[in-house]
């Protein structure tokens, strides 16, 4: 139950023939390998950087053809992504009988609180503005200009190890330039108590995180290249396996990358842990355990979250959510068991997924655009690796907001399961309030970081929602 808060132009590698042939080695010049060409075969050249193929009219017409495909493919998916989009998201949390409560943060909170919210805002939205800039402004030189081409083109071995080291050196370089703005936030939530770590777990902690990151991203890019280079339609085992990396990382990452960070062992047998496996049990979702984090070396915010789905699917408090009284911990959980009812786990997989297909077909239709700006003629030339980090890197910030629409609107529902599950809006806002003032939460966040940031609705939004919900039901509210 989170609470809101990256100049040549020839492939210096291999260009393949439809006869198959090596056209170009690493180091040799384009001219001796189109003598080596068998006649009607083309130059060896890939046209348009879409991985092997030859050159003149034919060409052109084949590489239009492809495109057409793929251009239908990516109306077809967009137009089923928009679908199950539009008709499969709770829109609505509440009937539109329910009476409509404005969301008032002088209502609930001390105007002391409401200083504190705003002064913590201003002090973390600096360095995470400008740690996003800075991403920004990377991905953006990466795609818009040569600069990919000049940092890898000292790589030198074989197609793939170039893959491997350019991202991971376009990684490491990012890295170090938001380096400091991490020590800056860090320091921020020291200074307000949020912060439990020393810097030698901090640091251990980002650098875990940078590696997780960039061994996915070393995957995704280096299937990329390696389909570009041996398939003309490569687009099309891309989107697949986009979609299927998308839905395994999720299913392993709660078995595979949550213990990283975080000891996880079952909630002690006592009243709570009875409590909650009857409320599972009452609520018709199968739960084996309820799992404790060691949060508490890292943090004194309180959290509870559901990850996973199938098999590895888990319910997981903070311990620091243990200290708060039992009925608040039982609505937090009853919350998280709405996200298990209605497997928002898989259905967010499944949208992303989709998504994630959708942007490997975007990326054979628009890297041909970037060539001449970035100097790279083909993505199957192993310096393409900075451009498809940064458009990677847009993307995710692109598609961000709409993101931040859809998980909102699941969070309301799953804020409507805890309510009918445990019929207690009193405790849900008294829940709700201590979140907040824990957590620091941004009360009344200007436009831009509702946007780009809120995740889950707003504190006094929440609590606006509970008053309704009791208004409709009949319960007494807070």
């Amino acid at each position: 139950m989170d609470d809101q808060n990256k100049n040549d132009t020839a492939d210096d590698d291999v260009g393949v023939t439809e006869a198959g042939e090596v056209a170009v080695e690493a180091g040799e010049s384009a001219e001796p390998a189109r003598r080596a060409v068998p006649p009607g075969t083309g130059s060896g050249r890939a046209p348009e950087g879409q991985g092997r193929g030859v050159t003149g009219a034919g060409d052109e017409r084949r590489a239009a053809s492809l495109r057409r495909q793929a251009g239908a493919a990516l109306a077809v998916l967009g137009a089923v992504l928009v679908g199950v989009v539009a008709f499969t998201t709770p829109w609505r949390a509440l009937p539109a009988a329910a009476p409509a409560v404005t969301p008032d943060p002088a209502r609930d909170f001390t105007a002391a609180q409401v200083a504190r919210s705003q002064a913590f805002d201003a002090a973390t939205s600096l360095p995470s503005y400008l740690s996003l800039g800075i991403g920004l402004v990377f991905a953006g030189l990466l795609v818009a200009t040569p600069l990919g081409a000049k940092l890898l083109g000292w790589v030198r071995g074989p197609w793939w190890v170039r893959v491997l080291l350019g991202v991971f050196a376009i990684t490491a370089i990012e890295e170090a330039l938001r380096w400091p703005l991490g020590i800056w936030f860090e320091t921020v939530l020291r200074d307000y108590g949020l912060s439990t770590q020393d810097w030698v777990g901090w640091t251990g902690d980002r650098l875990k995180g940078i590696g997780i990151n960039a061994a996915l991203l070393a995957v995704m890019v280096l299937a990329i290249v390696a389909l570009a280079r041996r398939i003309r339609r490569w687009w099309i085992p891309a989107a697949v396996g986009a979609f299927a990396l998308t839905v395994g990382a999720s299913f392993v990452y709660p078995v595979v990358f949550e213990p990283v960070f975080n000891d996880f062992h079952a909630m002690p047998a006592g009243p709570l842990r009875t409590n909650l496996m009857a409320m599972a049990d009452r609520d018709g979702v199968p739960v084996e355990d309820v799992l404790v984090a060691d949060a508490s070396r890292r943090t004194t915010a309180l959290n509870a979250y559901v990850s996973g789905f199938g098999a590895t699917r888990r319910i997981v408090v903070y311990d620091t959510l243990l200290k708060a009284p039992q009925p608040e911990v039982e609505l937090v959980v009853a919350h998280e068991l709405g996200h298990a009812k209605n497997r928002d786990v898989l259905y967010g997989t499944l949208v992303g997924a989709m998504a994630a297909a959708l942007g490997a077909i975007l990326l054979f239709l628009g890297f041909p655009l970037l060539r001449r700006r970035t100097g790279i003629a083909s993505i199957t030339d192993p310096r393409a690796v900075g451009v498809l980090i940064g458009l990677m890197t847009l993307a995710t910030f692109l598609s961000g907001p709409l993101q931040n629409v859809l998980s909102r609107a699941i969070e309301a529902r799953a804020d409507v399961h805890a309510l009918d599950l445990t019929r207690d809006p009193v405790t849900f806002v008294a829940m709700q309030k201590r979140l907040a003032s824990t957590n620091i939460s941004d009360l009344s966040p200007d436009a831009v970081e509702y946007v780009l940031y809120a995740s889950h609705p707003t504190t006094p939004q929440r609590i606006a929602l509970a008053r309704s919900w009791a208004a409709l039901n009949g319960v007494p509210g807070p």
